[in-house]
This record gives C-alpha cells, structure tokens and sequence, in this order.
C-alpha cells in the first residue's frame, strides 16, 4: 500500500470519517472513497457497502473489485452516569459500540463505578461541541434533570446522530418536548427523540432497561439498510 493511501486511511480514521478501500483486482489498483477518481457505479457501491457495514468482493463493469469498508465504530454518548448507564455500557461493548459518558457530576462519573468507559466531566452541551456526533453516534440522556438533558438534547437535535433517546415517564417526556418546542425546535426535529427510551419489552430492572434502549438502537441502526436492501 501507497504511503500516501496509508497516511489517508490513518487520517480518516482519527477524524472519524466513513471511507472505503477499493482494489482492482485485475492491476491493483487502489482507490480511497470518497475522495479518489474511480468509476461512477464503483463510488456508488462502495457508498452501499459503507452504509450497510459490507466488505467483499464485486463485479462491477465487467471487471472484479475488493471493496474494504473503513467505517468508524458505532458510538453511544450517555449523558448521566446513572445506574441504568452501569449495564448499558457493558451491553453496548458487547455490541462493538465505542462509549462515553458525560456527566459533570464527578461523584458520579468515576472509574470505579465505570471502569473502562471514557468519562467526561464537562456540562453535556459542551461536551458534544467537542465530540461532533456523526451519523454513527447515538445519544441517549438518562438524568432526568432538565439541566443536564435539555442542553444536551438541543446539542443532539442540531446533529447528525442517528439515534436520540431520553429516559423518563410518558409525562417527563412531553414537558421535554414542550420545552424544546419553546426553544425553537419543530415537530419533525422534536420526533427523532425516542421517548420513553427503549422498545416496550416490559422492562423493569436496570439490565432489563439497558436491554431495551440498546436494541432499539440496534434497530434504528439497521432497518434502514434491510428496508433499502429489500426495495432494491
């Protein structure tokens, strides 16, 4: 490999960008995408194969390609370092999610309580400034201070991160929603959160609700691209 093709694959891995590796199997050569000129139809699949978290083999105008999607691990941003957050981490690493929590409530964001999670201490607002979520990052507030939640929420709503949930009652959620529609948000934006957080498994203890957001996660994560496969 190119040191130059290195150097743009290490790059796009530090800044968190979604890029594919694509080898001409009949002369070698290789191509970042986006970026490099290749092949309309090759920029087109390898944005397929990206989207769907793919890599293989693929004949495209009568000639063989290797597509190597690099995407970015999934990321899940907690704000609050609650109880619920202690199983949901566990889970969301089994599920291959990078995961944070933010929480400047340092009595509860330790390492003893969250031993091998990123834990940040600043106000949630200003801590996603600093982590930019991206189209492969969800958020799920867990405070129940609107303190906390609220500004993180606007944060989110103004983001492109795939998944917003919030914890909280059927009535905690629509004084949320009410504030934010105040703050200036519509109702398109306000229905992207998920509230109360979870697919409806009848969930009663911390596991069991930690279960509940991450396969809702899950599922927001992947039906698009099995919808997209099955209208294809």
């Amino acid at each position: 490999m190119k040191q130059s093709l290195l150097a743009a694959l290490i790059a796009a891995q530090a800044e968190r960008r979604a890029v594919s590796l694509a080898l001409r199997l009949g002369d070698g050569a290789a191509f970042l995408l986006p970026g490099d000129p290749a092949p309309e139809a090759v920029i087109q699949e390898a944005a397929d194969m990206r989207a769907a978290d793919r890599t293989g083999t693929v004949e495209i105008g009568g000639e063989s390609w290797f597509i190597e999607s690099r995407n970015p691990p999934p990321r899940l941003i907690l704000i609050g370092a609650v109880h619920i957050s202690q199983p949901l981490v566990q889970i969301a690493a089994a599920m291959g999610f990078e995961t944070i929590i933010v929480d400047p409530r340092r009595a509860f964001a330790t390492d003893d309580r969250f031993p091998g999670t990123r834990l940040m201490t600043d106000w949630p607002d200003d801590a996603l400034d600093q982590l930019r979520p991206d189209g492969r990052t969800a958020i799920v507030t867990l405070t129940h201070d609107p303190k906390l939640d609220d500004p993180a929420l606007e944060r989110a709503l103004r983001s492109d991160a795939f998944y917003l949930g919030s914890l909280g009652s059927r009535k905690t959620h629509a004084s949320r929603l009410q504030r934010l529609a105040e703050a200036g948000f519509d109702d398109t934006a306000l229905a992207r959160i998920h509230g109360p957080v979870g697919l409806d498994i009848a969930a009663v203890t911390a596991p069991e609700i930690a279960l509940s957001i991450i396969a809702q996660i899950v599922a927001a994560r992947r039906m698009p691209a099995r919808r997209a496969r099955a209208a294809a």
